[in-house]
């Protein structure tokens, strides 16, 4: 059986209430062996936490999402620098910049972005990155930074931007969108980049499957975009298996699954 890690899924939201044993239990049996929940504010980082303790499948990384900045309280960052302390996150995540958001600050989400890569300096830890139309201002501040590294979550920038991440010693994450028969440029990319490079998520609930538009995605369906990304590399699910799980285990230093 396949070993996996989704290296990028919000299990922690409200989509799974009602059956989040039953979805972690099916997970097991189809080989996805660990998760890492991504934070977005600090309301949500406690429940975040409790699942954790709960479900040994579940790692968690905390971080202020740059598109719920209004939920960002002034002092949200010295919080995080308390919580990295006490709780250990594998990583400080998810942050970032987001120009494609309808009136976007891009002043707020860069100084708020500028003090969690302090933080992951700080402390050590890889980080998690959500970027949108803003590729080449986050490889500004990563090399202002240089931090450790991490994952880009949902990497859809360009060849080249790609190729810096990797030199800057970030791993790329996909998902659902790889199963789109139209989404040829991302295809293409990803058949081609190293498979050092590369790291399997499904950012769930959202982000769903081609066929499964409108409806909650799933950390359960991470085998069936582990095939894909083989059939477009023409080698063995087991090679995109192996190499994807060890990238995730180096990246946020965790145990061998």
């Amino acid at each position: 059986m396949l070993t996996l890690i989704d290296s990028h899924c919000h299990l922690d939201f409200k989509a799974f209430d009602n059956d989040r044993p039953a979805v972690l239990q099916h997970c097991e049996s189809l080989g996805v062996a660990h998760i890492i929940l991504p934070g977005v504010s600090v309301a949500q980082w406690p429940n975040m936490i409790s699942l954790s303790q709960q479900f040994n499948q579940l790692s968690y990384a905390l971080g202020c999402h740059p598109m719920f900045m209004t939920q960002h309280a002034a002092d949200a960052v010295e919080q995080l620098d308390h919580y990295i302390g006490q709780y250990a996150p594998v990583a400080i995540g998810e942050i970032g910049l987001d120009f494609y958001l309808h009136n976007h600050d891009k002043s707020a989400q860069i100084s708020l972005l500028e003090a969690q890569l302090a933080l992951a300096v700080k402390h050590a830890l890889p980080i998690i990155l959500h970027v949108r139309k803003a590729h080449d201002e986050m490889l500004k501040l990563l090399r202002k930074y240089r931090p450790i590294g991490g994952s880009v979550h949902a990497f859809s920038g360009s060849l080249q931007q790609a190729q810096q991440y990797i030199e800057l010693g970030f791993c790329l994450g996909i998902g659902g969108a790889l199963t789109y028969p139209r989404a040829n440029k991302l295809r293409s990319m990803f058949a081609h980049l190293p498979l050092s490079s590369i790291v399997l998520e499904t950012d769930a609930p959202d982000m769903p499957l081609s066929g499964r538009q409108g409806l909650r995605n799933s950390p359960e369906y991470l085998p069936l975009i582990a095939q894909q990304l083989a059939e477009l590399r023409e080698i063995p699910v087991e090679t995109v298996a192996k190499a994807t799980t060890e990238n995730s285990q180096r990246l946020f230093s965790l145990p061998a699954a």
